[in-house]
C-alpha cells in the first residue's frame, strides 16, 4: 500500500478558476497543463525545470472551495480496500482511480502512480509541500488515526498542542498537517507554503493580488485572487521542518 507520490489540489469556485490559476502558477513558478474534465475543471501545475508536478488546481461546482491529497499508488484498488477497512466512505469511483472519504469528512483521492520521482525546486524562497487538514475536536484523535495508519507515515508533534504532523518519506514532496480546531464545524483543508521569508512572501504574493487575513505565531493567513484561503508558514522550505 505504498504511497510512491503526493499531491496538493487547491479546490476553487468554478466561476473564478482564471484567477486561481493565474495567480497559483506565478506563485509556484508553474505552467499550465492542458484542461481535463467533463467541464474542463482539472488542471496540473508543471514545473520548468522538468521536475514532476506535485500541485493541481480543480474548479468546484458547489461552496467556496478549500484543498485535498491525492496520493498516487502503485495498486489503487488495494489502496482503496485499505482506507475503507481504515473507516473511510466512497465518494465517487472512477475508471481507474478514486474519490474518497475520511471518517470526519475530508475528501482525498487515490490515482495512478506514473512514475513520478522529482520534486520540484523551492520558487523565490517559498514551496507548496503540505495540505493542513482543519478537524473538529470531536473528531481529532479518530481522524488522526486513521491518516497515520493510511499512509505510514511518521506522526510527529506540532509546534502547538493542537497540531500534528505527518512526515512522508524523503523525496515525496507533499506532506500533512493535522489541525485541531477550536469549534466544532465540518472538517475542510488548505495548502501551505514553507518560506524562508514569510514578510517577503506575503509581499510577493500581495502583488499578485492576495491579501492578508491574519497573522499566527509562526504562519499568516492570506486569501487568493479566487477568495481561497491558505497559509505561508514559517518553515525551511528544503526540509519542511521549522527554524
Amino acid at each position: 500500500m505504498s504511497i510512491r507520490w503526493t499531491y496538493a489540489f487547491i479546490d476553487r469556485p468554478a466561476g473564478r478558476l482564471d484567477r486561481s490559476r493565474t495567480f497559483w502558477t506565478a506563485v509556484t513558478g508553474t505552467r499550465l497543463s492542458g484542461l481535463r474534465g467533463d467541464r474542463e475543471e482539472f488542471v496540473t501545475l508543471v514545473p520548468e525545470n522538468g521536475a514532476d508536478a506535485c500541485a493541481k488546481v480543480q474548479g468546484v461546482l458547489s461552496g467556496a472551495g478549500g484543498a485535498h491529497p491525492d496520493f498516487a499508488v502503485e495498486d489503487v484498488p488495494r489502496f482503496v480496500k485499505a482506507a475503507r477497512e481504515l473507516g473511510a466512505g466512497t465518494a465517487a469511483e472512477h475508471d481507474g482511480w478514486a474519490v474518497l472519504r475520511s471518517p470526519a469528512g475530508q475528501l482525498f483521492c487515490a490515482v495512478p502512480w506514473h512514475g513520478e520521482a522529482v520534486r520540484p525546486p523551492v520558487v523565490a524562497g517559498s514551496r507548496l509541500d503540505q495540505v493542513c487538514l482543519d478537524i473538529p475536536p470531536s473528531g481529532y484523535e479518530a481522524e488522526t488515526a486513521f491518516w497515520a495508519g493510511l499512509t505510514g507515515w511518521d506522526l510527529l508533534s506540532g509546534s502547538l498542542p493542537e497540531f500534528r504532523v505527518l512526515r512522508p518519506p524523503p523525496g515525496l514532496p507533499v506532506r500533512i498537517l493535522l489541525q485541531r480546531l477550536g469549534e466544532e464545524r465540518p472538517a475542510s483543508a488548505h495548502v501551505d507554503l514553507a518560506c524562508a521569508d514569510i514578510e517577503e512572501t506575503r509581499a510577493r504574493h500581495a502583488g499578485l493580488g492576495a491579501t492578508l487575513v491574519a497573522h499566527g505565531p509562526h504562519w499568516t493567513v492570506m486569501r487568493d485572487p479566487a477568495g481561497g484561503t491558505y497559509c505561508l508558514t514559517g518553515r525551511d522550505p528544503q526540509t519542511g521542518a521549522l527554524p
